[in-house]
């Protein structure tokens, strides 16, 4: 359902008519619609639709001055995109403005993680009366809001998994849960994919087997990695294997309803199962799909059987939903629905708090019994007023304008739009994904596969960006484009995004051609 509220007439618009320009023009009357430019000339900067909204003018630091500060007093990791970061200023559903008034499409939503748009009005609403009302007070203390969130979050999940641990971040709820593994199994082997990515902390970086986030010194032990299912890159799958609209076009010989590359894979599993780690084992850990590893799906059937083994060998299945819960996959709430699969441990972070610092790690009474045996588990923060308040007002906004159904038709929508420039382009190796979580991975040539180079995805990220749309990488050697916007997108932004990548990518070839 389009949220109504979204098109009540506004006497302005803005309009981006030049990179570092925003105009006033009237705002469109109800009978006008913007449409896909189809027939843009190589050069054409395809026109970005227009947003009812007005930023605030920006009054703050200045650019160079963001820049010293940054250097001198914070992290020197470098994350930030793009030759010269973004100084963003303020945001609106799907739009985030930066401080020079520059509009942008946000197709990254800061990480997967803004899940029913920047500053919705409702949230926004519930966040300003709960911080006029009660800040903080923890767990030692009752208070509604706490237990309203707990209730609603429940009646989402189905039987036995109703007991609720309240935390901050992905990566906390992942320590907690490979803690909840390990008091109930009394073991302490721990397996994950690799490519995975479960988390930054100490602990979890066991879990988490992408190289940029190993590290020489000892950490994380008794985690052990296992071959991803990879039907794109990975040594089996093609045209059958995922749940997905869109195919990779690799030629297998399965057929749609036995996958094969699914019986090749659980094979190396049960290899990782016979050598790898003890007879008995703590637990699994799975993404329903991988994020950080540019959105790579597994053969249908795949996590069944492997759930299957691992609770043969006394341990506990977890399903990591950070980024695929809350329903942006579309036809499911949950990720690992999709799977028909029920895990015995659910984490979830991101999207469950709009961006508010919010986590939590569901379980059956079982298993919590078993960790407060071991553990008086204690947490300051977690399921305090304004998390659990923020929380409420996202699933409610949720349900209310059916943003889990719009994920499904407009995410569906967009998948099929851009599995058409992997026709039209021999970079675009492969699109992928459910809902409104998309991996466009880039390559040198379709037969090889080999990761196109980072600098060559570098300006393609740039020249996106520079028509005013923001998308986010991933996979091993950065060379997969990650899409995930808020779950209120609508086809015409989406029709705008198409033609920004097609844009990016006929310049990047003209480039090639040079």
């Amino acid at each position: 359902m389009t949220l109504i509220w979204r098109h009540l007439l506004r006497p302005l618009c803005l309009v981006t008519s030049a990179p570092r320009i925003l105009e006033m023009r009237p705002f469109l009357s109800l009978g006008a619609s913007w449409t896909s430019v189809t027939k843009l000339g190589l050069h054409t900067k395809p026109r970005m639709p227009p947003c009812d909204f007005m930023p605030e003018r920006y009054q703050s630091l200045g650019y160079n001055r963001v820049l010293e500060i940054h250097k001198e007093y914070l992290s020197p990791v470098v994350t930030a995109y793009f030759q010269k970061p973004l100084l963003l200023h303020q945001g609106h559903m799907e739009w985030l403005f930066d401080a020079e008034g520059n509009r942008y499409l946000d197709f990254f939503s800061g990480i997967v993680t803004v899940s029913v748009g920047h500053c919705h009005p409702k949230v926004n609403a519930v966040a300003q009366k709960q911080l006029s009302r009660l800040w903080h007070t923890s767990t030692v203390f009752f208070h509604p809001p706490m237990h309203e969130y707990a209730e609603k979050l429940a009646s989402l999940l189905p039987e036995p998994l109703k007991v609720i641990f309240l935390v901050n971040s992905g990566s906390e709820a992942n320590d907690l849960a490979m803690l909840m593994a390990r008091a109930h199994s009394n073991n302490i082997d721990i397996i994950s994919f690799r490519g995975a990515y479960h988390g930054c902390s100490p602990y979890t970086l066991g879990l988490t087997n992408v190289g940029t986030y190993k590290m020489e010194l000892p950490g994380g032990t008794g985690c052990q990695p296992t071959m991803c299912p990879d039907v794109f890159r990975g040594p089996w799958g093609g045209s059958h294997c995922r749940d997905s609209p869109v195919q990779t076009i690799r030629k297998c010989s399965c057929a749609p309803d036995c996958c094969q590359a699914k019986d090749q894979y659980i094979e190396q599993f049960k290899d990782t199962l016979s050598t790898s780690v003890a007879k008995s084992i703590a637990g699994f850990f799975a993404e329903p799909i991988q994020g950080v590893n540019g959105v790579v799906q597994y053969p249908k059937g795949f996590l069944k059987e492997a759930f299957e083994l691992v609770r043969a060998m006394g341990g506990v299945c977890i399903a990591d939903e950070v980024q695929t819960g809350f329903g942006r996959l579309g036809s499911h709430f949950w990720g690992f629905q999709t799977h028909d699969v029920l895990p015995d441990i659910v984490t979830m972070a991101k999207g469950i708090g709009n961006g508010f610092p919010m986590a939590a790690v569901v379980t059956t009474p079982e298993i919590a019994k078993s960790l407060v045996k071991r553990l008086q588990h204690f947490n300051t923060f977690g399921g305090n007023p304004m998390a659990c308040a923020i929380g409420s007002a996202v699933l409610e906004v949720i349900k209310e304008e059916n943003l889990q159904e719009n994920s499904q038709e407009v995410g569906t929508y967009m998948l099929l739009k851009f599995a058409k420039l992997r026709d039209e382009f021999e970079i675009v190796g492969d699109v992928r994904g459910k809902g409104l979580m998309i991996g466009i991975e880039m390559v040198q040539d379709k037969i090889s596969r080999r990761p196109l180079p980072c600098e060559e995805v570098n300006q393609i990220h740039e020249d996106c960006k520079h028509m005013g749309l923001l998308v986010g990488r991933g996979s091993i050697f950065s060379q997969t484009f990650r899409i995930a916007p808020s779950m209120c997108i609508t086809k015409p932004e989406v029709d705008f995004a198409v033609e920004v990548f097609r844009s990016a990518l006929t310049q990047h070839m003209e480039r090639r051609a040079k």
